[in-house]
């Protein structure tokens, strides 16, 4: 049973977690760079991963898959009764969104792998909250709000730590 406090502090960290997955997603913080600019559609899996010589940038498809796996597990802290579907809808809309927009405002690649790294990211999440809720039943929502806000605090901290640094240490200086 969920308590106010605990609906409340949710939907906070929630709203920091959406935060920051659009200001690393849409304008790249906290490393922006001007020259990131573009706008370009790839509808072939895979195609746009691979570098210039042809090695498969996995990297990026991780950071995609674990940007996301947050969203699935806040799905189902807010909605825990709805069915996979529903859950899926949510997190393949606000990837879909967000790949539009990088489009439409020119801010970087439409990617198709993207879309699908998300889902998988978003799905991994809604895995990782079943299987909690197998292991702590009713301490579950507890345990996970908790721990969402110790990585949040962490994860905010760090960011405002980067974007500090790559926007006012080592800017290059003005010529």
């Amino acid at each position: 049973m969920r308590t106010g406090k605990q609906e409340i502090l949710t939907l906070v960290l929630f709203a920091v977690y959406l935060l920051l997955l659009t200001a690393v997603i849409l304008f790249k913080l906290p490393f922006y760079s001007p020259g990131w600019d573009e706008r370009a559609v790839n509808l072939i899996p895979l195609m746009g991963s691979f570098d210039e010589r042809g090695v498969l940038g996995v990297q990026e498809i991780a950071y995609n898959i674990l940007l996301f796996v947050p969203l699935g597990i806040y799905i189902c802290l807010m909605r825990e009764n709805w069915p996979l579907w529903k859950k899926l809808i949510p997190i393949i809309g606000l990837t879909v969104t967000f790949e539009a927009a990088q489009f439409i405002f020119a801010l970087g690649r439409s990617d198709i792998t993207d879309v699908l790294g998300n889902t998988l990211g978003g799905i991994i999440g809604i895995g990782i909250y079943a299987l909690l809720l197998r292991l702590f039943k009713d301490k579950t929502v507890s345990i996970v709000i908790l721990a969402a806000l110790l990585v949040t605090v962490c994860i905010t901290a760090r960011f405002a730590q980067l974007y500090y640094l790559s926007h006012f240490v080592m800017m290059p200086p003005d010529i």
